[in-house]
């Protein structure tokens, strides 16, 4: 599956549809960048049911800060408008195909249940 190039104004719809989608943060003068680029190229060829995304934070300097993008490379995962996983650092290939197999294994429902629970609970707290 080919690799989308997101940009600031394309972010916010590509984390609204309902898929998997992993962003690889990254810059062209990065060498832990490059390194991982072939392990992440290897992986959506893998993983054709998730969408690959990567994102220059050397053009997208305002998307990267508002992210909290601190060190690159940096992933992240989200799935059905839920930010999964966020960590810097590039993963072995290994370690990321495992990622996405556990990814694609968790009970969203359960998740979005969780969510609007917390969510309640912070609303009756700012109430009171």
């Amino acid at each position: 599956m080919a690799i989308k190039e997101l940009t600031q104004t394309t972010f916010e719809d590509a984390i609204k549809d309902d898929n998997i989608l992993i962003i690889d943060f990254w810059a062209p003068w990065c060498g832990p960048c490059r390194q991982f680029a072939p392990v992440f190229e290897k992986a959506a060829e893998k993983f054709t049911n998730i969408e690959f995304a990567k994102i220059n934070t050397e053009e997208e300097q305002e998307l990267a800060g508002a992210l909290r993008i601190r060190s690159i490379p940096t992933l992240m995962v989200f799935r059905e408008k839920v930010l999964m996983f966020s960590q810097a650092g590039a993963l072995p290939p290994n370690q990321l195909d495992e990622l996405l197999t556990k990814i694609q294994e968790i009970d969203m429902e359960k998740v979005h249940q969780e969510i609007a629970i917390a969510q309640a609970k912070a609303d009756e707290e700012n109430q009171a």
